[in-house]
């Protein structure tokens, strides 16, 4: 594929409370972009999460981000010691990165 940079793409979903911790570790993986989407739901190993119910008290959020591989092994490095604490899920998949006027990886 032309103008496109070959990338690790992470899928991860936790919960709110958790999020604080997950930037800052990014942060000290140097990651310089990602995006949150709040209030996901879904099925996993806190149960059914739905995020229509306003009595749901703690809410999920997913963050995506894409990054070359060596940054990559950084998170994962990072991530794997603390995966359990945060609870969730993260999925690491190859992807491609669209160049464009502003690249944020």
């Amino acid at each position: 594929m032309n103008n496109t940079i070959a990338m690790k793409r992470f899928e991860m979903v936790v919960g709110i409370e958790q999020l604080e911790q997950l930037v800052e570790l990014l942060d000290k993986c140097g990651v310089r972009g990602y995006t949150v989407l709040k209030n996901v739901g879904g099925l996993g190993s806190r149960g059914v999460r739905n995020p229509h119910d306003v009595l749901m008290e703690e809410e999920n959020i997913m963050l995506v981000l894409a990054c070359k591989e060596d940054q990559a092994q950084k998170v994962v490095n990072e991530l794997r010691p603390v995966l359990k604490s945060l609870g969730g899920m993260c999925l690491i998949s190859d992807c491609h990165w669209l160049e464009g006027p502003n690249i944020s990886y």
